[in-house]
């Protein structure tokens, strides 16, 4: 017998018919002799029908009051979801997350979970019971409702199988697993049996959409074995732990390769090179509170840099205004940027005892005549900015070059 926690997203959940068909589903793991903790996300499309509604009554609709409301999506769906279950002859119970309680920090719309008190949740699996939990969601030191963003339900369910000291948290979605690369690009990518939390934080961190950064970062902090699978179809999926080395001379060098459209590169030129310069450059970009990602800085014989950074593309306006009023400030020359770039990355532990990665990257790169633009790496991770009309070319010549094409059928 085993403590799993299950999480469901919004299109697991769409119908009356899928919900039945996951109930249906947890009922085969209890007649099993699991103990299960179930969290689902709002029915797909409930979440922005709500933000639709607050849009209609007020423009900037108070945070405080947006948690409220997007908190009731979850809540239909625990409740739906407990009744399909004791339909079937699986007693159920649904809980909030004020009712457990998972307590977070008072940032409405992006909480950050402090605690959470797994008391009732046990008292409820001794009585035999299946809980369901509302992701998403917690409650403030104050008695608020929160909300942990976009995706929150991945991380409520890691944080509780963490605090339960779940064996194993499983993520129900529409892929069958972590894959090499988008298998939409790539029709040869393979399912990956495993992956390491470090693995699989750079690929969710570089553009894989597969799972929120912040639970596999909670699972990675507290030892959480993470499975991916698919709502309704059978499989192994994938597995996301630690690495135990027991089977390194077989550890593939390159896991996977991870692509993001969303990048925006800006660049200011003709600043003064002088002490403290690159702080006067980032500093206001920080202070408007934009994330910065990679940095290139080339020194000319006239004591002046060229400046380049690459930020989100949501943030690109922002961050160009504040640039050019840099420049102006700090007496530097023209500012430029584009939003015509992507990233790609390579990711893998097996970099660690293989040398020469890097040049077998840009290898294949040269060979399709893609040019660099930027290189960023760390130990287990090589990334590039490349022109966005080539991104889907990179990351097939790149998947071929590091042998990851499943073999012809």
């Amino acid at each position: 017998m085993a403590l799993i926690v299950q999480k469901f997203g919004g299109t697991s959940v769409g119908s009356p018919e899928r919900i039945a068909q996951v109930a249906e589903k947890i009922a085969g793991f209890r007649a099993a002799g699991d103990e299960v903790v179930v969290v689902v996300s709002a029915m797909s499309g409930e979440t922005n029908r709500l933000l639709a509604l607050a849009q209609q009554v007020a423009h900037k609709p108070s945070l405080r009051e947006m948690d409220v409301m997007i908190a009731t999506g979850e809540q239909v769906t625990i409740a739906l979801l407990s009744m399909a279950l004791n339909a079937q002859g699986v007693p159920a119970v649904s809980f909030t997350g004020a009712q457990i309680p998972i307590v977070t920090d008072s940032e409405h719309g992006k909480a950050r979970i402090l605690s959470i008190d797994e008391t009732a949740v046990r008292e409820q699996l001794n009585a035999g019971n299946v809980v369901v939990v509302a992701g998403f969601q917690g409650v403030d030191e104050q008695g608020n409702i929160t909300t942990l963003g976009r995706g929150g339900s991945d991380t409520t369910a890691v944080a509780l199988a963490a605090a339960l000291q779940a064996d194993e948290c499983q993520i129900y979605t529409d892929v069958d697993g972590v894959y090499t690369t988008d298998p939409r690009v790539v029709p040869r990518a393979q399912r990956l049996e495993r992956i390491t939390f470090e693995e699989m934080l750079e690929m969710a961190s570089l553009g894989s959409k597969i799972l929120q950064l912040r639970s596999v970062e909670f699972a990675g902090k507290y030892n959480v074995p993470l499975r991916v699978l698919h709502s309704f179809k059978e499989g192994p999926g994938t597995l996301i732990t630690t690495d135990d080395h027991e089977d390194s001379m077989e550890q593939p060098i390159i896991s996977g390769i991870a692509f993001n459209r969303d990048e925006a590169k800006l660049t200011i030129r003709g600043v003064p090179d002088t002490p403290g310069v690159a702080f006067k450059i980032l500093g206001p970009i920080s202070a408007a509170n934009i994330d910065i990602d990679m940095i290139v800085q080339n020194v000319a014989q006239d004591n002046t840099t060229d400046f380049t950074f690459t930020v989100g593309n949501v943030d690109y306006d922002k961050a160009i205004d504040v640039l050019k009023a840099t420049a102006q400030d700090i007496g530097a020359g023209d500012v430029s940027g584009t939003t015509s770039i992507a990233k790609v990355s390579i990711v893998g532990v097996g970099m660690r005892s293989h040398p020469g990665v890097a040049s077998t990257m840009f290898e294949a790169l040269a060979k399709e005549n893609i040019n660099i633009q930027m290189i960023s790496t760390s130990e287990i991770r090589v990334s590039v900015v490349i022109d966005e009309k080539y991104v889907e070319l990179a990351v097939r010549a790149l998947h071929t070059a590091f042998g990851l094409d499943a073999p012809n059928p």
